[in-house]
């Protein structure tokens, strides 16, 4: 099945623990640090548009990149609600085309983890450098290698809202550090009043924080940084969550 085409109908609904305006405050507090206050702004995996969203309402001019055609349209109905211009793109990561070139790019909310083949991470970093302005900046975050093992690995989760719920069990394969995603859902039809149940699988790869430098590297970006979330404070054994920052260094040769 293609990625969240059931959950997308829910997901803001079960994401609403995140708090992505100071998600987003942490983003712009980065893409100041290196002078980009405005702009065009791509935002890699979009998602339902919360933080492109955000971004927008911050002055940037926004294009948003999803596989997801479900995602993308409750993005789209997000954006007629608020007026903002943002253009939004259904893409592969490892295979988007723009019309020109950007200040930034954003990739937020383990998005890279969903790449689990290095090539495709070498190759979406080469694309993001080829479409970067010169010194462009690259913000992405990941979620850790201790995070999939001491906290999501072999652990079920579950919730229930007033018209759905979900399973959400994960199985993580330490090894090969994949970490799969069974997803059951179910989804009130509001015409019946019955439930539709909706399974998907999802896989994200771990990647250590050195490995993730050396594919930055590989691809032509030059690595800036790497900070523990939300901070400017270098990774602990414990973080969840890290934040990368490249910039554009030369155009990438294309990949044959």
């Amino acid at each position: 099945m293609e990625a969240y085409t059931g959950f997308a109908e829910v997901y803001d609904i079960f994401m609403d623990n995140i708090d992505y305006k100071a998600w987003t405050e942490y983003v712009i507090s980065l893409l100041e640090q290196y002078g980009i206050k405005d702009g065009l702004v791509l935002e890699l995996g979009c998602g339902t548009g919360n933080v492109t969203e955000e971004l927008a309402t911050a002055g940037y001019d926004m294009t948003g990149i999803d596989m997801s055609e479900d995602m993308l349209n409750i993005a789209m109905k997000k954006r007629a609600d608020s007026g903002h211009d943002i253009l939004y793109l259904c893409q592969e990561m490892q295979e988007f085309e723009l019309y020109g070139t950007v200040r930034a790019v954003v990739s937020i909310c383990d998005c890279i983890n969903y790449v689990t083949e290095k090539e495709d991470i070498v190759q979406t970093f080469r694309l993001v450098n080829n479409y970067l302005d010169p010194e462009g900046i690259f913000i992405f975050d990941m979620n850790t290698c201790y995070k999939y093992r001491e906290i999501l690995g072999d652990n079920t989760f579950a919730e229930t809202r007033e018209d759905s719920s979900f399973i959400w069990e994960n199985f993580y394969d330490e090894e090969e550090k994949i970490n799969e995603y069974a997803l059951t859902l179910f989804i009130e039809d509001k015409e019946t009043g019955m439930y539709e149940k909706f399974e998907e699988e999802h896989y994200q790869r771990a990647y250590e924080i050195q490995e993730m430098i050396q594919m930055i590297e590989a691809s032509g970006l030059e690595f800036l940084a790497v900070y523990d979330a939300f901070t400017k404070e270098a990774p602990k054994k414990s973080s969840e969550r890290v934040y990368f920052i490249a910039r554009e260094k030369g155009k990438a040769v294309k990949s044959k």
